[in-house]
């Protein structure tokens, strides 16, 4: 039986080409290549934009309603830890002076608005509510140092002398020179629940 001779490929056919290589394209040239790499970091439609935000906003809402609540992983470092959170139950369980200094100073302000020959005494109305300023003042400091050093006393006696972190009683001071309403972790008991 005869076979007859396969001719020899030339490079003239193109099927044969294309087959051999086996991309059926040109190659492209580098500026090509570049350009369908390129693409912006950040996607700059509205839609990614508005999701970003939206996200953002999420997580800060969530924050700040932890801190809020008294979460410890949202609480900044300066009120982390079971000593702070006691020492803050104990301040928001009482009543201070200092939380009441702000309204007293604004009071001060309203009544030296009044007029100058207003007086009581022979004494002028704002230099007696200046007087009653500074009384206070001096009242709301010395509360804030008692406080301050009854707290240190029952930490002490709580959590052990060698175990008591330093600063709590400027903690439990500043903490109680503001209002209730204005702190920060919210106070989460009630006015005469002080914390065993």
């Amino acid at each position: 039986m005869a076979t007859t001779p396969v001719p020899p490929s030339t490079n003239d056919d193109p099927a044969a080409e294309t087959t051999a290589s086996g991309k059926g394209r040109a190659t492209p040239t580098r500026a090509e290549q570049e350009a369908a790499r390129r693409r912006p970091l950040v996607a700059n439609t509205k839609e990614a934009k508005a999701a970003a935000r939206a996200e953002l906003n999420e997580r800060r809402n969530r924050a700040q309603a932890g801190l809020a609540a008294g979460e410890e992983k949202y609480l900044p470092a300066r009120d982390k830890g079971p000593q702070r959170r006691w020492v803050r139950d104990y301040v928001d369980a009482g009543w201070h002076p200092a939380e009441f200094v702000m309204g007293v100073m604004v009071l001060v302000i309203l009544i030296s608005l009044l007029p100058a020959n207003l007086a009581i005494g022979g004494f002028a109305i704002a230099g007696w509510a200046y007087l009653v300023m500074m009384a206070y003042l001096i009242l709301a400091i010395g509360g804030m140092v008692l406080l301050g050093m009854r707290v240190k006393r029952k930490i002490a006696a709580k959590f052990g002398k060698d175990r008591m972190e330093r600063g709590l009683g400027w903690y439990a001071a500043m903490r109680s020179l503001q209002m209730r309403f204005m702190r920060l972790p919210k106070p989460q008991v009630k006015r005469g629940d002080y914390p065993a």
